[in-house]
């Protein structure tokens, strides 16, 4: 079948190995794949990648791949054996939405009918968003087998994942399986329904219930992190594009277009060294100076006699009938000028070559050459101020950063600051400090909204002004639970107007934690709970990664290391968030506990720089051990010890 390339399934294939990172002709089983799909002419390879066996590498090309580029096919070969540094299945798993076992299941059954060693393979398969990923082992030969054994059948499941079945190609992928007017996926019908899950509208009791006659349980349904974490990421939207000048206030923003040089650097052949320009074809000897080219400075608007040269500074602009710079290294002063204040005959004591120490135009960078990329994000370091700066680059247009704001809720808090003595059942209010100072840590604009009482009105009027204040994202804290004065979900979902998509998630601590959008302007919502620990948790763990996206990022989400931990941990029944202090100690990462884990503990917060991702309690582990490595969010940076 031929066809046009935009008919083709897009694929990307990326080679794990450390070996062929470091030399790509050693890969043989990428450029196997890529001939295999490009002999269908169903398939236009637009990527190709190789990168060790790293699982932050790996991820890193998949995320992009799939969340930005949207191909079709990923195949992915190597690293799926039992060596240590065989970690491709555990870098793909995590960031699969769905598993498809029939395929795992033929790839397996394939290599095993050839020999028995095959099940020591471990191929993951599955679905991220639109993007089908499977993995390969390796080999070149086990490559081929596993690719030839489903080529027939990947067509037809990636119209179905893309919802093309009626597309002219679909048709031609059956192999005679069904006829055209037959086959109409009546029997694939609970493929393509959506994922319903999360929309829960209106589930919160009236304002006017008694609080005698409220439900005893939530009615929000218990959702995972991975689905609170899916249904953020479908509402943080990206934020308008701004064009803003090339300056500091660049740093944390995320480029909304390709940057493309418009001036060459250098702008004209400049001297890399301090020394003298001269003519290569004349060799050593002894030349009359004739003048003086610092960096700003010219001397190439008049002809320079055949016996003199130029002495020139590094950057100096070199003559335009000079070719080549001498070291003033490899030279000796013969003459001075009679006040003995600057030379006259220079001794030139090597041979040169023909633009030898010279930067000609453009050799930095041509003009027109690609400076920056859409999705790139300016970083702290500095360095890519300074490249858009050198080719001319005045004003970019970015993504604009979202503005936040933060309202702390409670009968019981009052401001830390302004009360000097707290009174009998009163407590400071330590989540909005905290969260306001993370914020303009992470890069983003904080507001502060101050402190509410526990009252429906009070609530609403202040929501209310808070969005009139230009605020993108609304975090409140507090109010989110069973008691008789957690009114911030009826008032969300009965005075704002918003739509809650969860309100409790499966985790320890921050199991309240809430996300609503204002359907008005979609704006986001994030009700956290009260507890100190709880609040800055879900902060780390759902709103930062949501104003990431908002900001344009393709990489939002949180990174994640293994950590070997210094201690016993027992387990909770729900998947839990312990605080940390990691530290790098012999090259490896050291997980120090930072003591209490109780959701009111802020202290717990004390110089924690990571979350340990620790699973739910279950029969058959019931704790983790001292020495263990476990899955670590970071939230801080990492200092060694």
């Amino acid at each position: 079948m031929s066809s046009d390339a935009s008919s083709l399934y897009t694929v990307g294939i990326l080679t794990v190995s450390d070996t062929s990172s470091l030399d790509g002709t050693k890969d043989k089983s990428g450029p196997l794949l890529v001939n295999l799909l490009t002999e269908t002419k169903q398939y236009n390879v637009q990527q190709k990648a190789i990168v060790p066996d790293d699982i932050m590498l790996i991820q890193k090309t998949i995320e992009y791949w799939t969340d930005t580029l949207s191909l079709d096919l990923i195949l992915i070969t190597g690293g799926t054996g039992f060596a240590p540094r065989d970690q491709t299945p555990e870098a793909v798993t995590p960031l699969l939405d769905r598993l498809t076992p029939g395929i795992t299941h033929v790839l397996l059954s394939t290599s095993t009918n050839v020999t028995p060693f095959a099940a020591l393979s471990r191929p993951v398969t599955g679905i991220r968003k639109k993007s089908l990923i499977i993995t390969f082992p390796g080999s070149p030969k086990a490559c081929k087998e596993n690719i030839s054994a489903i080529l027939n059948i990947l067509p037809h499941g990636l119209d179905l994942l893309k919802d093309r079945a009626s597309s002219s190609h679909h048709k031609h992928h059956h192999h005679g399986h069904h006829n055209n007017k037959e086959h109409h996926h009546h029997h694939h019908s609970c493929v393509h329904r959506s994922d319903t899950h999360g929309h829960h509208e209106g589930l919160s009791v009236s304002l006017d219930t008694p609080v005698s006659q409220r439900a005893r349980t939530s009615p929000y349904p218990l959702i995972s992190v991975n689905e609170a974490e899916k249904l953020i990421a479908n509402h943080a939207h990206t934020t308008e594009i701004i064009s803003i000048p090339v300056s500091q206030e660049l740093i944390g923003h995320v480029l909304a277009e390709d940057i493309q040089a418009v001036e060459a650097v250098p702008g004209y052949r400049a001297s890399i060294v301090d020394g003298y320009a001269v003519r290569a074809s004349q060799g050593p000897g002894i030349y009359t100076v004739g003048s003086v080219s610092l960096a700003n400075e010219s001397t190439s608007t008049h002809e320079i006699p055949k016996d003199h040269i130029v002495r020139i500074a590094t950057g100096g602009m070199v003559p335009s009938d000079m070719d080549a710079v001498v070291m003033i290294e490899d030279t000796q002063l013969i003459e001075t000028t009679h006040d003995g204040k600057e030379e006259k005959r220079v001794e030139i004591l090597v041979k040169t070559t023909l633009g030898e120490n010279i930067r000609e135009i453009g050799s930095d960078c041509e003009m027109g050459t690609t400076v920056g990329y859409k999705g790139q994000t300016i970083s702290t370091v500095g360095g890519e101020l300074g490249v858009l700066a050198s080719v001319g680059i005045r004003h970019v247009k970015v993504y604009r950063k979202p503005r936040v704001g933060v309202l702390s809720t409670g009968n019981e808090v009052v401001d830390h600051v302004n009360t000097a003595e707290l009174k009998q059942g009163e407590i400071r209010d330590t989540n909005r400090i905290t969260l306001l100072g993370a914020i303009k840590t992470a890069g983003y604009e904080a507001v502060d909204l101050g402190i509410i009482k526990d009252n429906v009105d009070s609530i609403e009027e202040r929501l209310k002004k808070a969005f009139k204040e230009h605020i993108d994202v609304l975090i409140t804290t507090g109010g989110v639970s069973m008691g008789e004065a957690d009114f911030m979900k009826p008032v969300l979902e009965q005075k704002l107007g918003a739509k809650i998509h969860f309100g409790r998630v499966k985790m320890k601590p921050g199991k309240p934690t809430t996300f609503a959008t204002r359907e008005l302007d979609n704006k986001l919502i994030f009700a956290l709970p009260g507890n100190p620990a709880s609040a800055i948790v879900t902060f780390y763990l759902f709103v930062l990664p949501g104003l990431r996206k908002m900001a344009g990022y393709t990489q939002y989400t949180n990174p994640i290391i293994p950590v070997e931990i210094t201690n016993d941990i027992s387990l909770d029944a729900r998947p839990e968030y312990h605080r940390v202090k990691i530290s790098i100690v012999n090259n490896k990462f050291i997980a120090n506990s930072t003591g209490g884990q109780r959701s009111s503990r802020i202290l717990s917060l004390g110089q924690a720089n990571g979350l340990l991702q620790l699973p739910g309690w279950s029969k058959e582990q019931q704790k983790l051990s001292k020495g263990d490595t476990v899955p670590c969010v970071l939230i801080g940076q990492l200092n060694p010890m």
